[in-house]
């Protein structure tokens, strides 16, 4: 396996094994994606990565961690979203939806309008839901207890979320399980102080995972699926690594094709020994142990690191952030560097490597 080998999921292709990671953008009114999507994404799959990702969708309005998030609660967001979904097929990659519920941490300002929560009048909310009452921090809204109710309406908004999806033309699904969201607080014991069917013991708090897995599964069977987890909340009596294995063989056994390891999020005062690479562990053990193939993603940065993870078998699946942010095009870079032989869009054909095949019979002028 290589970097641009083809990789299926399911009954989904990837023509290469880069994927943009889902990264909001906090740029949407009442939850519908704009002309600023449209460029985000399609720019990436223009660049020619393999999955294209959007940011975090809410699958309820109170679901969403700003005012400003992407929506999939309702009919108009799938199809203010389908436009853009066919533009990014026609350029050869392939549409992921990431379905999100932020939990405790909803309700917030923007990154770069600060780290609080938003109030009513500012176009906030106050039904902020989480496993147990325990706020992520005295600057966060202090969260309700889901009740059983409350549990089974969020598994339907989920499910129904993921149908919105594939009717939008998304072919993969991931489910967001990591960052300190709702369903990673399930999971975690540093936010689920639950004595019922739901907290307690790994099974229990990974039960409202699993029905969310097995409910989109059943729905859309042809479809792939994917889980980002946080593999560690890195605090002492936090979610660790060996229960993350356990969890991602849940997860395998309700439906999922893929673990998207990531860590951390859960709590305010982790220390994370953020590096080059620093996650790709966790792929490598969820892969090897839970035998189940694996998504590596934070600070993976250059191509001959991108490859070599590939190579070596710690993951079937490279997913970029802020590399992608720097330049929309990194794989096509990446291709040239590594001397793969990679098809650049027809109206950039000017711009390919002097050697690169893709500009073998250009005779046009350069300007």
């Amino acid at each position: 396996m290589s970097l641009f080998d083809p990789l299926t999921l399911r009954g989904v292709t990837l023509p290469n094994r880069v994927a943009v990671s889902p990264m909001c953008q906090y740029s949407c009114d009442d939850g519908l994606a704009n002309e600023w999507h449209f460029v985000h994404l399609g720019s990436r799959a223009v660049g020619g990565a393999g999955l294209v990702f959007t940011e975090a969708a809410a699958v309820v309005p109170e679901g969403r961690i700003s005012p400003q998030d992407l929506g999939i609660w309702d009919d108009k967001h799938a199809e203010a979203l389908a436009p853009i979904v066919r533009f990014i097929k026609t350029q050869g990659s392939v549409p992921g939806m990431q379905l999100a519920h932020a939990g405790r941490k909803a309700s917030t300002y923007r990154p770069w309008e600060g780290h609080t929560a938003v109030l009513p009048e500012q176009g906030g909310w106050t039904d902020v839901w989480a496993p147990s009452p325990v706020a992520f921090s005295g600057d966060y809204v202090q969260p309700k207890e889901l009740d059983h109710g409350g549990i089974d309406r969020i598994v339907k908004a989920f499910t129904d979320a993921a149908v919105r999806s594939a009717q939008a033309g998304f072919q993969v699904i991931e489910i967001h399980a990591a960052h300190g969201y709702l369903l990673h607080e399930f999971l975690s014991p540093l936010s689920n102080k639950r004595t019922d069917e739901y907290g307690g013991t790994l099974g229990n708090r990974a039960r409202m995972l699993e029905r969310v897995v097995t409910a989109v599964r059943e729905r859309i069977p042809e479809l792939a699926l994917l889980v980002r987890l946080s593999v560690t909340d890195w605090v002492e009596g936090g979610l660790t690594v060996e229960e993350s294995v356990e969890v991602a063989r849940i997860a395998k056994r309700a439906g999922a094709d893929l673990i998207d390891c990531s860590s951390g999020g859960n709590v305010p005062h982790a220390s994370i020994p953020v590096g080059l690479g620093y996650q790709t562990p966790f792929a490598e053990r969820i892969r090897r142990d839970a035998s189940i193939p694996t998504g590596a993603v934070g600070m993976i940065t250059s191509p001959e690191q991108s490859d070599h993870i590939i190579r070596t078998g710690q993951a079937d699946l490279v997913l970029l952030a802020r590399a992608m942010l720097r330049d929309p095009y990194w794989p096509l870079h990446a291709a040239e560097e590594l001397g793969v032989q990679m098809s650049w869009p027809v109206q950039y054909l000017r711009a390919a490597s002097k050697g690169s095949t893709a500009r073998q019979g250009l005779t046009e002028l350069e300007d």
